[in-house]
Protein backbone atom coordinates (compact mmCIF):
# COMPACT_ATOMS: atom_id res chain seq x y z
CA UNK A 1 0.00 0.00 0.00
CA UNK A 2 1.17 3.82 -0.31
CA UNK A 3 -0.99 7.07 -0.11
CA UNK A 4 -1.60 9.06 -3.07
CA UNK A 5 -4.21 11.53 -4.18
CA UNK A 6 -6.89 10.17 -5.78
CA UNK A 7 -9.73 11.60 -7.85
CA UNK A 8 -13.05 9.99 -8.66
CA UNK A 9 -16.14 11.50 -10.59
CA UNK A 10 -19.22 11.77 -8.36
CA UNK A 11 -22.62 13.73 -9.02
CA UNK A 12 -21.45 16.43 -7.57
CA UNK A 13 -18.55 16.55 -9.55
CA UNK A 14 -14.96 15.83 -9.11
CA UNK A 15 -13.72 14.37 -5.65
CA UNK A 16 -9.92 14.60 -4.61
CA UNK A 17 -9.11 12.88 -1.31
CA UNK A 18 -5.87 11.21 0.14
CA UNK A 19 -6.65 7.50 -0.72
CA UNK A 20 -4.26 4.33 0.38
CA UNK A 21 -3.40 2.53 -2.78
CA UNK A 22 -2.92 -1.17 -3.90
CA UNK A 23 0.13 -1.78 -5.80
CA UNK A 24 -1.90 -3.80 -7.64
CA UNK A 25 -4.23 -1.04 -8.93
CA UNK A 26 -1.03 0.57 -10.70
CA UNK A 27 -1.31 0.81 -14.23
CA UNK A 28 0.13 -1.29 -17.02
CA UNK A 29 3.94 0.25 -17.35
CA UNK A 30 7.47 -1.12 -17.42
CA UNK A 31 9.03 0.77 -14.86
CA UNK A 32 7.93 1.49 -11.27
CA UNK A 33 9.15 4.70 -9.94
CA UNK A 34 9.39 5.46 -5.92
CA UNK A 35 8.76 8.93 -6.15
CA UNK A 36 10.47 11.45 -4.17
CA UNK A 37 8.86 14.53 -4.84
CA UNK A 38 5.96 15.84 -7.44
CA UNK A 39 4.43 19.41 -7.78
CA UNK A 40 1.65 21.18 -8.43
CA UNK A 41 1.08 22.71 -11.60
CA UNK A 42 -2.04 24.76 -13.09
CA UNK A 43 -3.23 21.60 -14.85
CA UNK A 44 -2.75 19.75 -12.31
CA UNK A 45 -5.22 22.23 -10.33
CA UNK A 46 -7.88 21.77 -13.32
CA UNK A 47 -7.66 18.21 -12.28
CA UNK A 48 -8.01 18.11 -8.87
CA UNK A 49 -10.99 20.68 -8.77
CA UNK A 50 -12.61 19.87 -11.87
CA UNK A 51 -12.59 23.21 -12.98
CA UNK A 52 -11.81 21.69 -16.95
CA UNK A 53 -12.15 18.10 -18.31
CA UNK A 54 -8.81 17.46 -17.91
CA UNK A 55 -9.08 14.00 -16.83
CA UNK A 56 -10.17 11.61 -19.29
CA UNK A 57 -10.73 8.74 -16.93
CA UNK A 58 -11.50 8.20 -13.46
CA UNK A 59 -10.53 7.17 -10.53
CA UNK A 60 -6.92 8.95 -11.24
CA UNK A 61 -3.80 10.03 -9.46
CA UNK A 62 -3.10 13.66 -10.71
CA UNK A 63 0.46 14.74 -11.25
CA UNK A 64 2.49 15.47 -14.46
CA UNK A 65 6.14 15.77 -12.68
CA UNK A 66 7.70 13.16 -10.65
CA UNK A 67 11.23 13.20 -9.53
CA UNK A 68 12.17 9.74 -7.41
CA UNK A 69 13.99 6.28 -7.71
CA UNK A 70 13.07 3.35 -9.87
CA UNK A 71 12.02 0.44 -7.66
CA UNK A 72 11.56 -2.29 -10.16
CA UNK A 73 12.62 -1.85 -14.64
CA UNK A 74 11.41 -4.24 -16.93
CA UNK A 75 12.71 -1.30 -19.51
CA UNK A 76 15.92 -1.93 -20.86
CA UNK A 77 16.56 1.48 -20.62
CA UNK A 78 16.61 1.70 -16.93
CA UNK A 79 17.66 -0.61 -14.11
CA UNK A 80 16.76 -0.38 -10.23
CA UNK A 81 18.19 2.10 -8.74
CA UNK A 82 18.28 5.20 -11.24
CA UNK A 83 17.29 8.41 -10.51
CA UNK A 84 14.76 9.78 -13.08
CA UNK A 85 12.25 12.64 -13.96
CA UNK A 86 8.77 12.77 -15.63
CA UNK A 87 7.15 15.29 -16.97
CA UNK A 88 4.31 15.52 -19.42
CA UNK A 89 3.36 12.47 -22.23
CA UNK A 90 -0.02 12.91 -20.45
CA UNK A 91 0.16 11.67 -17.00
CA UNK A 92 -2.48 12.29 -14.47
CA UNK A 93 -4.60 13.22 -17.18
CA UNK A 94 -4.85 9.80 -19.07
CA UNK A 95 -2.00 7.99 -16.88
CA UNK A 96 -1.65 7.42 -13.58
CA UNK A 97 0.43 10.40 -12.20
CA UNK A 98 3.20 11.47 -9.77
CA UNK A 99 1.15 12.85 -6.61
CA UNK A 100 1.24 9.56 -4.63
CA UNK A 101 4.14 7.86 -3.69
CA UNK A 102 4.74 5.33 -6.36
CA UNK A 103 3.95 5.63 -10.40
CA UNK A 104 4.69 2.98 -12.68
CA UNK A 105 5.19 4.73 -16.07
CA UNK A 106 6.50 3.87 -19.48
CA UNK A 107 10.26 3.94 -19.51
CA UNK A 108 10.77 6.02 -22.64
CA UNK A 109 8.66 8.40 -21.00
CA UNK A 110 11.70 9.07 -18.46
CA UNK A 111 15.17 11.40 -18.67
CA UNK A 112 17.64 10.73 -16.41
CA UNK A 113 17.88 13.23 -13.32
CA UNK A 114 20.39 15.92 -14.60
CA UNK A 115 24.04 16.11 -12.89
CA UNK A 116 23.85 18.60 -10.33
CA UNK A 117 20.30 18.71 -9.19
CA UNK A 118 18.92 16.62 -6.33
CA UNK A 119 15.30 15.05 -6.91
CA UNK A 120 13.77 17.88 -4.75
CA UNK A 121 15.29 20.48 -7.23
CA UNK A 122 14.46 18.32 -10.42
CA UNK A 123 10.62 18.61 -8.97
CA UNK A 124 11.01 22.20 -8.29
CA UNK A 125 11.94 23.09 -11.63
CA UNK A 126 8.67 20.27 -13.27
CA UNK A 127 7.13 20.85 -16.66
CA UNK A 128 7.21 25.20 -15.70
CA UNK A 129 10.95 25.17 -15.68
CA UNK A 130 11.76 22.52 -18.32
CA UNK A 131 8.66 24.80 -20.21
CA UNK A 132 10.55 27.81 -19.78
CA UNK A 133 13.77 26.47 -20.91
CA UNK A 134 12.14 25.36 -24.07
CA UNK A 135 11.00 28.79 -24.25
CA UNK A 136 13.72 30.41 -24.07
CA UNK A 137 15.60 27.99 -26.35
CA UNK A 138 13.11 29.26 -28.89
CA UNK A 139 14.39 32.64 -28.70
CA UNK A 140 17.84 31.76 -29.44
CA UNK A 141 17.03 29.43 -32.43
CA UNK A 142 15.26 32.83 -34.14
CA UNK A 143 18.22 34.50 -33.61
CA UNK A 144 17.21 36.86 -30.54
CA UNK A 145 19.63 37.81 -28.81
CA UNK A 146 20.66 40.00 -25.81
CA UNK A 147 21.51 42.69 -27.82
CA UNK A 148 18.43 42.83 -29.57
CA UNK A 149 16.22 44.01 -26.83
CA UNK A 150 14.12 43.84 -24.37
CA UNK A 151 12.26 40.34 -23.35
CA UNK A 152 9.13 40.47 -21.76
CA UNK A 153 7.53 37.57 -20.08
CA UNK A 154 3.90 37.52 -18.98
CA UNK A 155 2.18 35.72 -16.13
CA UNK A 156 5.77 36.33 -14.45
CA UNK A 157 4.79 35.62 -10.75
CA UNK A 158 4.09 31.84 -12.05
CA UNK A 159 5.71 28.73 -11.98
CA UNK A 160 7.05 29.09 -15.84
CA UNK A 161 7.30 32.84 -15.36
CA UNK A 162 9.62 32.99 -12.89
CA UNK A 163 11.68 30.08 -14.16
CA UNK A 164 11.88 32.30 -17.47
CA UNK A 165 12.75 35.06 -16.32
CA UNK A 166 15.93 33.60 -14.00
CA UNK A 167 16.75 32.15 -16.88
CA UNK A 168 16.80 35.03 -19.21
CA UNK A 169 18.46 37.40 -17.14
CA UNK A 170 21.51 35.10 -16.58
CA UNK A 171 21.65 34.41 -20.15
CA UNK A 172 22.25 38.40 -20.16
CA UNK A 173 18.90 39.63 -21.38
CA UNK A 174 17.10 42.61 -20.35
CA UNK A 175 13.74 41.10 -19.05
CA UNK A 176 10.62 43.35 -18.08
CA UNK A 177 7.94 41.10 -16.10
CA UNK A 178 3.81 41.26 -16.51
CA UNK A 179 1.60 40.52 -13.60
CA UNK A 180 -1.55 41.21 -12.07
CA UNK A 181 0.63 40.93 -9.23
CA UNK A 182 2.20 43.81 -8.67
CA UNK A 183 2.99 43.36 -4.60
CA UNK A 184 5.56 40.76 -6.13
CA UNK A 185 7.09 43.39 -7.84
CA UNK A 186 10.56 42.94 -5.23
CA UNK A 187 10.12 39.06 -5.96
CA UNK A 188 10.44 39.36 -9.61
CA UNK A 189 13.37 41.79 -9.67
CA UNK A 190 15.22 39.32 -7.22
CA UNK A 191 14.98 36.44 -10.36
CA UNK A 192 16.46 38.93 -12.52
CA UNK A 193 13.43 41.50 -13.37
CA UNK A 194 14.51 44.50 -14.74
CA UNK A 195 10.99 46.10 -15.07
CA UNK A 196 7.62 45.18 -13.39
CA UNK A 197 4.75 46.37 -15.57
CA UNK A 198 0.87 45.41 -14.81
CA UNK A 199 -0.93 43.02 -16.66
CA UNK A 200 -3.68 45.45 -17.22
CA UNK A 201 -1.79 47.66 -19.84
CA UNK A 202 -1.90 43.83 -21.88
CA UNK A 203 -4.67 41.93 -21.01
CA UNK A 204 -7.86 44.26 -22.68
CA UNK A 205 -8.81 44.11 -26.46
CA UNK A 206 -5.98 46.30 -28.20
CA UNK A 207 -5.02 47.56 -32.03
CA UNK A 208 -3.58 44.99 -34.49
CA UNK A 209 -0.25 46.86 -34.08
CA UNK A 210 0.77 48.73 -31.23
CA UNK A 211 4.09 50.73 -31.06
CA UNK A 212 7.37 48.38 -31.30
CA UNK A 213 8.50 47.76 -27.94
CA UNK A 214 9.93 44.06 -27.61
CA UNK A 215 12.48 42.19 -29.21
CA UNK A 216 10.69 38.94 -27.83
CA UNK A 217 8.27 37.66 -25.63
CA UNK A 218 7.77 34.34 -23.52
CA UNK A 219 3.51 34.40 -23.09
CA UNK A 220 2.42 31.94 -20.35
CA UNK A 221 -1.53 33.57 -20.67
CA UNK A 222 -2.96 33.46 -24.10
CA UNK A 223 -5.86 35.50 -25.18
CA UNK A 224 -5.55 38.95 -25.43
CA UNK A 225 -2.59 39.37 -23.66
CA UNK A 226 -1.10 37.23 -26.49
CA UNK A 227 -2.68 39.28 -29.16
CA UNK A 228 -1.18 42.89 -27.38
CA UNK A 229 2.47 41.21 -27.11
CA UNK A 230 2.42 40.14 -30.50
CA UNK A 231 0.92 43.63 -31.87
CA UNK A 232 4.01 45.30 -29.83
CA UNK A 233 6.94 43.37 -30.62
CA UNK A 234 9.31 44.73 -32.89
CA UNK A 235 10.74 44.21 -36.58
CA UNK A 236 11.51 40.27 -36.88
CA UNK A 237 11.04 39.70 -33.54
CA UNK A 238 10.05 36.34 -31.83
CA UNK A 239 7.23 35.17 -29.34
CA UNK A 240 7.27 31.79 -27.67
CA UNK A 241 3.76 30.84 -26.49
CA UNK A 242 3.44 28.13 -23.94
CA UNK A 243 0.35 28.91 -22.03
CA UNK A 244 -2.87 29.93 -21.78
CA UNK A 245 -4.15 31.34 -18.10
CA UNK A 246 -6.31 34.55 -20.11
CA UNK A 247 -7.87 31.64 -22.42
CA UNK A 248 -7.32 29.53 -25.25
CA UNK A 249 -8.60 32.49 -27.81
CA UNK A 250 -6.25 34.35 -30.18
CA UNK A 251 -8.19 37.67 -30.98
CA UNK A 252 -5.38 39.27 -33.27
CA UNK A 253 -4.65 39.80 -36.91
CA UNK A 254 -2.40 38.63 -39.34
CA UNK A 255 -0.99 42.54 -39.38
CA UNK A 256 2.53 41.70 -36.81
CA UNK A 257 3.06 38.58 -38.87
CA UNK A 258 3.22 40.40 -42.69
CA UNK A 259 4.13 43.81 -41.94
CA UNK A 260 6.62 43.30 -39.36
CA UNK A 261 7.60 39.58 -39.53
CA UNK A 262 6.77 38.66 -36.15
CA UNK A 263 7.64 35.06 -35.77
CA UNK A 264 5.03 33.11 -32.90
CA UNK A 265 6.67 29.69 -31.73
CA UNK A 266 4.25 26.98 -30.21
CA UNK A 267 5.97 25.54 -27.14
CA UNK A 268 4.57 21.94 -26.47
CA UNK A 269 6.38 20.50 -23.30
CA UNK A 270 3.86 17.20 -22.88
CA UNK A 271 4.75 15.34 -26.10
CA UNK A 272 8.01 16.84 -27.16
CA UNK A 273 10.80 14.32 -27.80
CA UNK A 274 13.12 12.87 -26.14
CA UNK A 275 16.43 15.04 -27.54
CA UNK A 276 14.44 18.16 -27.00
CA UNK A 277 14.01 17.27 -23.35
CA UNK A 278 17.65 16.26 -22.70
CA UNK A 279 18.69 19.76 -24.61
CA UNK A 280 16.36 21.68 -21.98
CA UNK A 281 17.29 19.67 -19.27
CA UNK A 282 21.35 20.04 -19.90
CA UNK A 283 20.67 23.88 -20.41
CA UNK A 284 18.81 23.73 -16.76
CA UNK A 285 21.80 22.67 -15.42
CA UNK A 286 24.25 24.78 -16.64
CA UNK A 287 22.08 28.28 -16.81
CA UNK A 288 19.44 27.64 -13.66
CA UNK A 289 20.87 29.17 -10.52
CA UNK A 290 19.91 27.37 -7.67
CA UNK A 291 19.83 29.57 -5.23
CA UNK A 292 17.03 31.38 -7.21
CA UNK A 293 15.31 28.10 -7.85
CA UNK A 294 15.32 28.01 -3.89
CA UNK A 295 13.81 31.76 -3.59
CA UNK A 296 10.81 30.70 -5.82
CA UNK A 297 9.93 26.79 -4.47
CA UNK A 298 7.53 26.72 -1.64
CA UNK A 299 7.69 22.69 -0.70
CA UNK A 300 4.13 21.36 0.68
CA UNK A 301 2.46 18.22 1.22
CA UNK A 302 0.24 16.16 -0.31
CA UNK A 303 -2.71 17.11 1.79
CA UNK A 304 -1.98 20.51 1.22
CA UNK A 305 -1.48 20.03 -2.43
CA UNK A 306 -5.10 19.81 -2.81
CA UNK A 307 -6.40 22.86 -0.60
CA UNK A 308 -3.73 24.85 -2.94
CA UNK A 309 -5.13 23.68 -6.09
CA UNK A 310 -7.99 26.66 -6.12
CA UNK A 311 -5.25 28.82 -5.23
CA UNK A 312 -3.04 27.99 -8.61
CA UNK A 313 -5.98 28.66 -10.87
CA UNK A 314 -7.16 32.06 -9.20
CA UNK A 315 -3.21 33.03 -9.70
CA UNK A 316 -2.29 33.34 -6.15
CA UNK A 317 0.60 31.09 -5.79
CA UNK A 318 4.00 32.81 -6.46
CA UNK A 319 6.56 30.57 -8.14
CA UNK A 320 6.47 26.84 -7.64
CA UNK A 321 4.82 24.61 -5.40
CA UNK A 322 6.78 21.57 -4.79
CA UNK A 323 4.84 18.10 -3.30
CA UNK A 324 7.31 15.83 -0.73
CA UNK A 325 4.54 13.34 -1.33
CA UNK A 326 6.37 11.40 1.66
CA UNK A 327 4.65 14.11 4.43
Amino acid sequence: MFKGILLNKTDAGTEAKIADINDSDLPDGDVTLRVDYSTLNYKDGLAITGKAPVVRKFPMVPGIDGAGTVEKSNSALWKAGDKVVLNGWGVGEGHWGCLAQKARLKGEWLVPLPSGFTTKQAASIGTAGYTAMLCVLGLEKHGVTPGKGEILVTGAAGGVGSIAIALLAKSGYTVVASTGRMDEADYLKSLGASEVIDRATLSAPGKPLAKERWAGAVDTVGSHTLANVCASIKYLGVVTACGLAQGMDFPTSVAPFILRGVTLVGIDSVMAPTAARMEAWSRLASDLDKHKLDVLTTEISLAQAIAKAPQILAGQVRGRLVVNVNT
